[in-house]
């Protein structure tokens, strides 16, 4: 069972995340942009941005941690069961999603980011 506190602690080596709300939920930024947050807790779940291809990829997987809801379709973003997430799936997650996410300048030299 993975907290928010865990989701923290994997972007916290990340440049410039930030703590901060997103949709009145706790989330995180770079460079003012979210890239993961807590859903309200009547609705459940962390929001993490990826790729199209890659939700459709995790979605098909059949593990039980991924989920979406029809407000996401179409949409950047999987939705991920704390409870259900292997930690080192989390970690890879939240790392993808700061990737998506940060300014170019931030991405330069950091292995497997930038041109």
């Amino acid at each position: 069972m993975q907290t928010w506190e865990d989701v923290v602690a994997a972007a916290s080596g990340l440049p410039e995340v930030a703590e901060s709300t997103w949709y009145r939920t706790p989330a995180l930024k770079v460079a003012g942009k979210g890239f993961v947050r807590l859903r309200s807790d009547a609705d459940g779940g962390l929001v993490v941005r990826c790729g199209l291809d890659e939700k459709e990829a995790l979605l098909s997987s059949g593990d039980g941690a991924f989920y979406t809801t029809p407000h996401y379709d179409g949409y950047g973003a999987i939705l991920v069961d704390l409870d259900a997430v292997d930690h080192d799936q989390l970690v890879e997650l939240v790392t993808e999603a700061w990737r998506r996410t940060a300014p170019k300048r931030l991405l330069a030299g950091r292995p497997g980011d930038g041109d």
